[in-house]
């Protein structure tokens, strides 16, 4: 592996920072939404979790790619 391939596998698995980020705000947002309006957890869960879902993607394409990185030469 040279050091070109570490560096590429090293940024794409920086993708996850966003996905952190992403999803703790997503949780606030819903939490604070909830905390205001009780009866409309029916409505905002499901959008809350495919929400988190999405940006839980976008974190394990970047570990894909890096993984891709190393070890497919």
């Amino acid at each position: 592996m040279d050091v070109m391939t570490a560096i590429g596998a090293g940024i794409a698995v920086v993708s996850g920072v966003g996905a952190g980020i992403g999803i703790g705000i997503a949780t606030s947002g819903a939490v604070q939404a909830i905390s205001r309006n009780p009866e409309a957890t029916g409505k905002l869960l499901p959008m809350f979790f495919l929400g988190v879902a999405l940006a839980e993607s976008t974190a394990i394409y970047g570990l894909v790619v890096s993984i891709l990185l190393i070890f497919v030469k």
